[in-house]
């Protein structure tokens, strides 16, 4: 069975030897939910590419206290993978902010496209992306992942231009291309962009702002797949053909003691 893995903000420093006291939501967890016992192997993760690997060996009320026996820390990912995704409605919007955290996507950036059923007000949307980090976050103590995902604030379509300019490659997921994104060449590094479009579809006036801001309409496949599917699936045939799920070369760099 698998360690579990609790977020610690431990040191950068810290070094196979030291003791990491884990205290708060994730201590009291820990100790009195996941109900850990002295002697048990622990993964603790700083959201940002740490991980310590280590057992625990004191119980409190609300905390427990770890000896760490080996220490990693992640590159950046290169490429990086950024989903744009249009506001899906209901849950589905939770869903598919879980499921591309689960594959590894980077950035998640919340559109708020013409045809999107969803529409958050100004309130909506602070509410709307606190829930979206909240989901990412915890997906990624499911994933076992050492980064949580970037979750940012609601964007119109003429504010993407800044993601679009920025990448090495931007792509609209549009099922009335002819070009299968599994044939797209890709960059060795940057970022890619993945535009997930709503239920609706992306309209007209957005698809020309979009070529016109030099991204490219790719298909997945045959089929129409939801707009809180699509993001997921996109972003794993990229990783897919990436070092990311390719095996070519390592991410984690281990520190000695």
């Amino acid at each position: 069975m698998a360690a579990p893995v609790f977020f610690c903000d431990a040191p950068p420093g810290a070094k196979p030897g030291d003791v990491v006291t884990v205290t708060g939501p994730e201590g009291h967890h820990a100790a009195q939910v996941a109900r850990l016992r002295t002697g048990e192997d622990v993964e603790l993760v700083d959201g940002e590419g740490q991980r310590l690997i280590g057992h625990v060996i004191v119980v409190a009320k609300n905390r427990i206290d770890v000896q760490i026996s080996s220490v990693t820390r992640e590159t950046p990912p290169d490429p990086r993978i950024i989903v744009v995704q249009a506001l899906p409605k209901g849950e589905r919007a939770e869903r598919a902010v879980e499921s591309m955290t689960e594959v590894g996507v980077d950035v998640i950036v919340p559109w708020s496209a013409a045809n999107c059923v969803a529409r958050w007000t100004p309130e909506r949307s602070i509410k709307g992306v606190a829930k979206w980090r909240s989901v990412a976050r915890s997906a990624t103590k499911q994933s076992r992942r050492a980064r949580v995902p970037e979750v940012c604030t609601l964007h119109s379509t003429s504010e993407l231009a800044p993601w679009i300019e920025a990448s090495a490659l931007s792509l609209l997921l549009d099922e009335s291309s002819e070009m299968p994104l599994v044939s797209v060449p890709l960059p060795e590094t940057g970022d890619i962009v993945l535009i997930v479009g709503p239920e609706g579809g992306v309209s007209a006036e957005e698809r020309e702002h979009l070529r016109a801001m030099g991204v490219h309409a790719v298909r997945l496949g045959p089929t129409v797949l939801r707009t809180s599917t699509a993001g997921a699936v996109g972003a794993a045939v990229v990783a897919s053909r990436t070092p990311r799920w390719g095996g070519a070369g390592g991410c984690e760099s281990p520190v000695s003691g």
